[in-house]
């Protein structure tokens, strides 16, 4: 398995609110990480996460919805072989 490469951070200024710092603060001490900057990397990546989950999501929304209805029963018929194909749990 190849190694992952680790990219130099860019460093930033960004102004927030006192209660979003001290949200934040809270989480880090939480979550015993070791700087204000991990936490919100994190919490961007788990957006990240979840818009990448919702565009998944919704292309297998677009291809199903798509589907004709002979493919669809394609589709059924192809379950249910498979489904056969299992050996009976005892």
């Amino acid at each position: 398995m190849p190694k992952s490469r680790v990219l130099p951070k860019a460093k930033r200024t960004f102004s927030l609110s006192r209660d979003v710092v001290s949200y934040l603060e809270a989480v880090r001490r939480e979550k015993k990480r070791p700087s204000l900057s991990s936490v919100v990397e994190e919490m961007v990546r788990q957006q990240q996460q979840a818009k990448e989950m919702e565009r998944i999501s919704a292309a297998f929304t677009h291809y199903y919805d798509s589907l004709t209805p002979e493919q669809i029963a394609e589709d059924r018929a192809w379950g249910d072989f498979a489904a056969t194909q299992f050996p009976d749990e005892k």
